[in-house]
């Protein structure tokens, strides 16, 4: 049905939809009904995307602080934490920040290790790096360590440890021979994924050299950050390239790894959270399109005479269809527009003031985070709106069922 727009057609039907003269008692209520459930089905979906987009960006950049959106580190290496280094020459690392879409270049160097107190003792992951910007975002209290021998940990393991911006702390490193060295907090922060911080304790790369006994030049690997997460695979390809067949001073190769690989589990969970979005979408797609039947079948019963008289009149099938179809689609426009409205205008109120708060230790966040897809929004929209056109097809139908003579009989 691909009509151009009659205009008495579209008269008829603005003059239906606006005017309550002729209209029966029932008729204005099943109006309201249909209009609800639309409204509230684009409220539903546009706060469901607009939630889980911006939960999994939150994650997604909480992970990366700690490991980057792509290592490259030694080929020989096994799946821990004690990293065999790989050389990282200087023209290496200007042909990796020279990348696309490549947003910061760092080496790393991570070393599990034992944190003693007199009380308690945990096991960490001791990490030197040199880009802090992720973490100086996330410090609660103190400062970034200035000093080889200074550390921040997270305020989840100084409250285990009983600990303080200030202490000391022994760090007992297990190798071929036991090593401590006596560390000071700096600083602590708090990123709210509790699980990693618990685990890791950040300090001067130096320090993992000196113990490991590495040169300057030597590090566990390379960090990367993107631009845009959109490009992440494609700067990983780059990435891979760069390096596949690279080899350092040393003979080692590299492999490279993207934030999703170092973490599968966290990442398979949020491809979970992906289908539950479908499946509502689903769901108030149903919703809405009963609503549309239901309100464009009584507002055909209720016209019945409408009807008749212009079919007497010489009005073929087609055109009352077409009119009935119109008033569903200013129906249908309205409550697209007001769900928009409103579930932008709750979107944006959480979005800046984080109105409704999340347990951090279950969902990492400490309030519900929220984006702004335009993308996806604009696609449902026309999503909502195709889909309705489609419902609005079986009902319209009945218009041709309708004789002007039993019309007439039964008036």
């Amino acid at each position: 049905m691909n009509w151009p727009i009659n205009k008495s057609e579209w008269k008829i039907a603005r003059r239906l939809y606006f005017s309550d003269e002729g209209k029966a008692r029932t008729s204005r209520p099943a109006v309201r009904v249909a209009l609800s459930g639309i409204v509230i089905g684009v409220i539903v979906m546009i706060v469901a995307i607009c939630v889980v987009v911006g939960f999994k960006q939150e994650v997604q950049h909480k992970v990366a602080g700690f490991g980057s959106h792509i290592q490259v580190v030694n080929f020989d290496n096994n799946a821990t934490y004690e990293l065999q280094p790989v050389e990282v020459s200087d023209s290496l690392m200007l042909k990796l920040k020279g990348l696309p879409h490549v947003k910061e270049v760092s080496t790393f160097a991570s070393k599990p290790g034992i944190l003693k107190t007199d009380s308690a003792f945990h096991g960490v992951i001791f990490k030197g790096t040199d880009y802090w910007d992720y973490f100086s975002s996330n410090m609660v209290s103190g400062s970034l360590p200035t000093e080889k021998n200074e550390v921040i940990i997270s305020t989840v393991l100084a409250s285990q440890l009983h600990l303080t911006v200030g202490d000391a702390i022994l760090c007992y490193f297990v190798q071929d021979d036991l090593r401590v060295r006596r560390l000071y907090i700096s600083g602590l922060y708090n990123t709210c994924m509790s699980e990693m911080d618990r685990l890791f304790v950040l300090g001067d790369i130096q320090l993992v050299r000196q113990l490991n006994q590495w040169k300057d030049t030597q590090a566990s690997g390379i960090e990367i950050l993107v631009d845009d997460l959109r490009y992440l695979q494609e700067a990983a390809d780059r990435v891979y390239f760069a390096t596949a067949n690279r080899l350092d001073e040393a003979g080692n190769a590299f492999y490279t790894q993207t934030l999703e690989q170092l973490n599968p589990q966290i990442f398979g969970w949020l491809d979970l959270l992906d289908m539950n979005v479908v499946i509502i979408i689903v769901l108030m797609l149903c919703v809405s399109g009963f609503s549309i039947v239901t309100g464009l079948i009584i507002l055909i019963l209720e016209s019945i005479t409408l009807i008749g008289t212009l079919k007497a009149l010489g009005a073929c099938n087609r055109f009352v269809r077409r009119i009935f179809m119109y008033e569903s689609i200013l129906l249908v426009s309205k409550g697209v527009l007001l769900g928009n409205l409103l579930g932008l205008g709750l979107v944006a109120t959480q979005y800046f003031t984080h109105l409704i708060p999340l347990d951090a230790a279950t969902y990492y966040v400490s309030y519900v985070p929220m984006a702004f897809p335009w993308l996806g929004l604009v696609g449902l929209n026309l999503g909502v709106l195709l889909v309705s056109w489609l419902v609005m097809l079986a009902p319209s139908a009945i218009v041709s069922q309708i004789s002007p003579a039993r019309v007439m009989h039964f008036e």
